[in-house]
């Protein structure tokens, strides 16, 4: 991908990652909250902050309530309502199983005392209500909880005269062009704002660790905030603008925008810390403008069960691996198969014309077979950036609302250490 990448869909290259990608298991270390385990944070957290690390924000969404891999553009572009097999055995069964379903805990949260809260609807809200309430039903299953982040804190911080800030940020979970870009726009006000509160400036870092879906936002902001002219960025804006004029009432995330406009007509880049970004299990979409960001990392739950000896690939042969889904043999399938042409569904006929706008310019669709196509070429590592393919050791069978498909290893207490170790050595060495 050229670094300035303009909003290019990232390829599905099926060739060899070579030096960018590395192979390793899971290893739990030192048990979460115990002296080694902070004293070995404290570390992590003292070459950080020595490679100029001054932020870190947690940037997720949630499974609940919300269409985990996509599925119903694929029903409405055909799926089954149409019969739409092609022909490929058990084509049937993996889009069931990619369906949406209602997701439940299957046992309270450590220390609950009190009946499960309902669940938050689509869109969520980033505020300390909505977080709360997902910590309380889901725990550390695809979840960054509140437990996370302190511990992630409070070890980085350990040695350090002043801390490392930890924020996180909850994406509304809207998982479609629009709602991904409104999701950008507000991480950008985001971002703003740690900035002023932390007064970050240029020469300083901030490490944005996205899990799942989430890391689209980034992807997007990398092109966004770039540097230079760009005629999509442009028309982009045009659309939006046109789209919100439309409407009575003003959303939030068109202030976000024109207050990126002006960021970008008056240079405000220049003066932004550098942006490195960490991506955990995030599905293979948009490309990535790497003039926009700093250093960039994608860790993916993957085990090279191939035959053919190609590791960096993930498999997908049908109907195998509908078998395979529940136990994440293979490690994750929400990111092997929410790729091109997935996607939930926009809430009016308004937002749908707004989302095929804004597809015209993000994502070439060509229908039902552009998924298929996509999702048949299997790659794992994205073109740009380093890639660490882990074996998670999670084929465990346990229940799809733990596991997520192999989705919920990355926001587990008892990877953070693990991952932070890993993220640290490929991203400041030493």
């Amino acid at each position: 991908m050229p670094q300035d990448n303009n909003f290019l869909h990232s390829r599905y290259s099926r060739s060899d990652p070579g030096d960018r990608v590395r192979y390793v298991s899971f290893e739990p270390g030192a048990p979460a909250w115990s002296p080694a385990w902070h004293d070995a944070l404290g570390h992590l957290g003292t070459r950080m902050w020595d490679a100029g690390v001054r932020a870190v924000v947690l940037v997720y969404g949630s499974h609940v309530g919300a269409d985990l891999f996509g599925a119903a553009r694929l029903d409405e572009v055909g799926g089954l309502k149409r019969g739409y097999s092609r022909g490929i055995p058990g084509l049937e069964s993996l889009l069931a199983a990619m369906r949406p379903r209602a997701w439940h805990p299957t046992s309270p949260s450590p220390g609950s005392e009190h009946a499960t809260p309902p669940v938050p609807r689509i869109p969520l809200s980033n505020d300390d209500a909505t977080r709360t309430t997902l910590d309380s039903l889901l725990g550390d299953t695809g979840n960054f909880s509140e437990q996370y982040r302190k511990g992630l804190a409070d070890g980085l911080s350990r040695s350090l005269a002043r801390p490392i800030a930890c924020e996180r940020f909850l994406w509304a979970s809207r998982h479609h062009h629009l709602g991904r870009m409104e999701g950008a726009l507000a991480l950008f006000q985001a971002l703003q704002d740690i900035i002023t509160q932390q007064r970050l400036q240029a020469g300083e870092r901030i490490v944005l660790i996205a899990h799942g879906h989430a890391g689209q936002l980034p992807a997007l902001l990398s092109n966004l905030v770039a540097p230079g002219e760009s005629s999509v960025r442009d028309a982009l804006f045009e659309t939006l603008a046109l789209c919100e004029g439309q409407r009575e009432t003003p959303s939030d995330w068109f202030q976000h925008l024109r207050d990126l406009d002006r960021f970008l007509a008056e240079g405000q880049r220049e003066a932004w810390p550098a942006l490195d970004v960490v991506t955990l299990g995030t599905p293979i979409r948009y490309g990535w403008n790497t003039d926009g960001v700093g250093r960039l990392l994608h860790l993916v739950n993957h085990r090279p069960i191939r035959r053919d000896g190609k590791r960096w690939l993930a498999k997908m042969e049908l109907p195998a691996i509908v078998m395979e889904m529940p136990m994440a043999a293979g490690g994750d399938y929400v990111h092997q198969l929410a790729v091109a042409g997935t996607d939930a569904m926009p809430d009016t006929p308004w937002e749908e014309e707004l989302n095929q706008a804004l597809r015209e310019h993000l994502e070439p669709y060509d229908g039902f077979e552009r998924w298929l196509e996509c999702a048949r070429r299997v790659t794992r590592c994205p073109e740009d950036g380093s890639c660490l393919l882990i074996d998670y050791q999670d084929a465990t069978g346990e229940p799809v609302e733990e596991s997520l498909f192999g989705h919920a290893c990355y926001t587990r207490l008892n990877a953070l250490l693990f991952q932070t170790q890993h993220v640290v050595e490929i991203l400041y060495g030493g």
